[in-house]
């Protein structure tokens, strides 16, 4: 059975930081390109970042850009979102997906309020 698994999300002061896993099973993250979407409340869901299966390479939105680095480890079959300095606006609940969105997880709550 296919399945992504994120943990990490919660609720942190702006400017605070937290790590986001999504751990897959079912699948050999290797051969995918994998990242993370989100949705705040009523707005639609958007790529926040990717990153390739081949060599690494990485897609940023422009608004988390420079804060948010996201990584990979295939032996672990995981994959991590590192959200630095965040801001109300990154509220949202975060999905980890396989980039061409065959896959998907079932989400985290990141809330960012002071």
């Amino acid at each position: 059975q296919v399945q992504l698994v994120e943990s990490g999300g919660g609720l942190v002061q702006p400017g605070g930081s937290l790590r986001l896993s999504c751990a897959a099973s079912g699948f050999t993250l290797d051969y995918y390109a994998i990242g993370w979407f989100r949705q705040a409340p009523g707005k639609e869901r958007e790529g926040v970042s990717c990153i390739s299966s081949s060599d690494g390479s990485t897609y940023y939105a422009d608004s988390v850009k420079g804060r948010f680095p996201i990584s990979r480890d295939n032996a672990k079959n995981t994959v991590y979102l590192q959200m630095n300095s965040l801001k109300p606006e990154d509220t949202a609940v975060y999905y980890c997906a396989t980039c061409g969105r065959d896959y998907w997880g079932q989400g985290t709550q990141v809330t960012v309020s002071s």
